[in-house]
């Protein structure tokens, strides 16, 4: 079968922006190629070795989305290149906004991108590592195997890593935790390898839920972890110990307000995928459901956000 691979070169701001439209459009995943992200982890000396140059333009952010080549691929072309002209509507920099597309066939772009995918340390303990790398697992690593497939995420992004962060925080043993918007599982996984008695993910693309019970069978937690598509909150039950979302701030303030009624008291939310530029806005929302700031962290213009629900 052939695709189109559809990139734009985009800046930071716009980069859950940009991603989404693609999501809009029928695109099952996208990949994000951020030089500020790979520039930092190759000063900070977490990969053993890394042929990558450094790139002296880290403000540029190219994003890849795939999609048939079909009769419908024209007008959904035009479509985005028009909604990505309206984001400065919205107050947001496209950047340079200049879109390419080529044609590829299935196991161009299903394999080419894994040369730029390696173990990495994230946070204290929790190292991601791709299937097919291999790892000496050190003493106190918490390693977490991850094949992204078509979904979206290698767990590598800052929004994904601010969230791990703040899950090796506030997993407790046997904490009940939802992972809202799981795309390949990685923070469902970490959760129940940093102690979580029960996991439930949830995601609303298909695509993602397979990806992710892969994932989470390939980690040996399918005895913690259970995945099931939905729509935010109303694909799980009960209250949790912890919800954690690594989605964007519209959404995330469109869920707050279900917030209170799914935590335990003393529960936590850690909310990520928050340009820094919306952090007001999110806090507001959660101060408005009753929920305390416990914790606001940043990377590359990324924010993640922790709540309490009052004290136990």
């Amino acid at each position: 079968m052939k695709w189109a691979e559809i990139s734009i070169q985009t800046s930071h701001e716009a980069t859950e922006a940009v991603a989404e439209l693609f999501h809009e459009l029928g695109a099952s995943g996208v990949v994000i190629e951020d030089p500020e992200l790979v520039n930092s982890y190759r000063r900070s000396g977490t990969w053993d070795y890394c042929d990558i140059p450094e790139d002296l333009n880290p403000e540029v952010v190219t994003i890849k989305a795939y999609l048939p080549v079909d009769e419908q691929l024209d007008d959904k072309l035009r479509l985005f290149e028009g909604q990505v002209n309206d984001l400065a509507l919205h107050d947001l920099d496209k950047g340079r906004g200049s879109i390419a597309c080529r044609e590829v066939q299935d196991e161009d772009w299903a394999m080419s991108w894994k040369a730029y995918y390696h173990p990495v340390k994230v946070g204290e303990t929790i190292v991601i590592k791709p299937s097919w790398e291999e790892y000496t697992e050190l003493p106190g690593d918490v390693v977490i195997e991850l094949d992204p497939g078509m979904a979206f995420g290698t767990g590598t992004h800052h929004t994904t890593v601010l969230c791990l962060r703040c899950l090796e925080d506030v997993i407790r043993t046997g904490s009940v935790v939802f992972d809202i918007g799981t795309g390949t599982g990685v923070l469902a996984i970490a959760a129940a390898k940093l102690g979580a008695g029960r996991v439930t993910a949830v995601d609303f693309d298909p695509v993602a839920v397979n990806v992710a019970e892969e994932n989470i069978n390939n980690n040996r937690v399918a005895a913690i972890v259970s995945v099931r598509q939905g729509d935010l909150l109303t694909g799980v039950e009960g209250q949790a110990d912890v919800i954690v979302a690594n989605i964007v701030a519209d959404v995330i303030i469109r869920m707050l307000p279900q917030v209170p009624d799914r935590l335990t008291q003393g529960g936590y939310i850690c909310a990520s995928g928050i340009i820094a530029d919306r952090i007001a806005d999110v806090t507001a929302a959660m101060l408005e459901q009753g929920l305390l700031i416990e914790k606001v962290v940043e990377e590359g213009g990324w924010a993640a956000m922790v709540a309490s629900k009052g004290s136990v």
